[in-house]
């Protein structure tokens, strides 16, 4: 196993929302230009690390409170419970249990369920400007995976891992304008995964051992989840790349009821986007949040030969602020 020791040490450059923050934890991203790359002269990326020990979920992470540099994003102090206030000044607005169906050529084109997520939204009112002029809202994600054979197709059970988590519906078509964005997580159980990196992108980008630990933008390769599609092998330049979206918040992290190389949590972590609302209710949209499994490794169930853990995005309705732009845009493909 191999801990990168990687760190964006251009957060403190990021430019961050008017609000001030009221807690650790949270962390800005980019809103319209890219942060610069870390590791890569003259590249610009739209994603900040926030956990980078495990090798982004092909070995064991560690998890956080830990010391810097797998601390950024991490929220203390930790809240009581999954539906608590992440922070002050917040209270509960509504919340879901939202059942993840998979349905496509690897379930025979039949619905399986595999897992659930937890939507959850909070709000502050507003306050005497300039602490916060409008409502303030976080919106809570929670995928736990089921121990469920998802393909129909290959022999032994291949469990569903999610290696990304996208949620859209963060430009305000009112304004016109991108709304600021923060990211931060927390973990209520000991047996939830960390939150590897986070981004201003729709697209989930494939880890693998020996890949950036941000992806860089500007390079294309595919719309929803970039890597390598095969196995064995390491992506090209083009394939470890996620242009900045401001419509899209994606979270990168490692959740399935087995995982493959050892290093099994089967939830992950509370993963939280604090950004301007309205007094209104939160809206619910169909493919607001889409989890992707991104190959990060091939399934090694004991079958002979192994299945491979293949490309797979999975649709589901979530809460977006009001005033959203559509979350159903991209149109979402299948199997991804």
């Amino acid at each position: 196993m191999k801990n990168m020791t990687l760190r964006l040490a251009v957060l403190g450059s990021v430019a961050y929302s008017a609000y001030a923050l009221a807690a650790p934890g949270f962390t800005a991203l980019p809103t319209t230009t890219p942060l610069p790359h870390p590791t890569v002269a003259g590249a610009t990326t739209a994603y900040v690390t926030c956990n980078n020990t495990g090798n982004f979920g092909s070995g064991v992470s560690i998890k956080s409170p830990t010391t810097s540099p797998s601390n950024e994003c991490f929220l203390t102090p930790n809240p009581a419970a999954d539906l608590a206030s992440p922070v002050t000044g917040y209270t509960l607005v509504t919340s879901a249990n939202r059942p993840v169906t998979l349905n496509n050529i690897y379930s025979g084109n039949t619905p399986i369920v595999i897992g659930n997520v937890l939507d959850v939204v909070w709000r502050k009112p507003a306050a005497t400007a300039p602490v916060t002029p409008t409502p303030m809202c976080i919106y809570g994600t929670k995928f736990t995976a089921t121990a469920t054979d998802y393909n129909t197709t290959a022999v032994g059970n291949q469990y569903f891992e999610a290696n990304g988590i996208a949620r859209g519906g963060f430009i305000d078509t009112v304004a016109a304008t991108p709304r600021n964005v923060e990211v931060a997580y927390a973990r209520m159980t000991a047996v939830s995964e960390v939150l590897f990196r986070a981004g201003r992108a729709y697209k989930s980008v494939q880890h693998r051992p020996g890949d950036q630990d941000v992806p860089q933008t500007g390079l294309g390769g595919n719309p929803s989840i970039n890597g390598l599609n095969a196995w064995p092998g390491s992506a090209g330049a083009a394939q470890q790349t996620a242009d900045l979206d401001n419509n899209w918040v994606e979270f990168t992290t490692d959740v399935n009821a087995r995982d493959d190389d050892g290093s099994t949590t089967a939830s992950s972590a509370m993963f939280y986007i604090r950004t301007s609302c309205t007094t209104a209710a939160p809206a619910t949209e169909s493919n607001a949040i889409r989890l992707r499994q991104t190959f990060q490794e091939q399934s090694t169930d004991g079958a002979n030969p192994a299945a491979d853990q293949n490309f797979i995005q999975v649709n589901i309705s979530g809460f977006v602020p009001p005033n959203g732009l559509t979350a159903n845009s991209p149109t979402p493909l299948q199997p991804y």
